[in-house]
């Protein structure tokens, strides 16, 4: 299968936001359960996602795992991201990252590297950026056991 037959026509801002959720969930091979629920209450919750068709998820996320699979695919992943976000909508996309990331309580190296790629590709400020992880860290801190 080619880059363009994974591709759909056109990503909304949702899509793109949602395919950011995805490729974090995804980037260390193992999409966690507590990692898919954090996305499925994220479309259900945030404002961003009032008029979304949620029946777009799955196609989105073929599309993710496709260009994945593709030896340039995260570099088309990010264009296509960056193509159908506003601007105003980077830091968003990123706070989602994070939020997937944080949701199973660990954050291994390769789940952290596709977090430094995003904030590299859709140009979040280094100081922005922590304070959004921090808030991700206080979002989904767990109790000691």
């Amino acid at each position: 299968m080619s880059e363009q037959d994974t591709i759909p026509p056109s990503m909304t801002p949702q899509d793109a936001l949602v395919a950011v959720m995805i490729a974090a969930s995804a980037s260390d091979e193992v999409v966690t359960a507590p990692e898919l629920l954090s996305i499925s209450r994220i479309v259900d919750s945030l404002p961003i996602f009032e008029t979304y068709d949620k029946d777009r998820i799955r196609t989105i996320a073929q599309t993710v795992f496709d260009l994945f699979e593709e030896e340039d695919g995260l570099d088309a992943l990010f264009g296509l991201v960056r193509d159908a976000l506003p601007e105003h909508l980077f830091e968003t996309a990123y706070a989602l990252g994070c939020d997937v990331v944080a949701a199973d309580g660990t954050a291994d190296e390769a789940e952290l590297r596709l977090l430094e790629e995003i904030r590299f590709e859709l140009n979040i400020d280094r100081l922005h950026a922590a304070a959004i992880e921090r808030g991700a860290r206080a979002r989904f801190a767990h109790l000691p056991t």
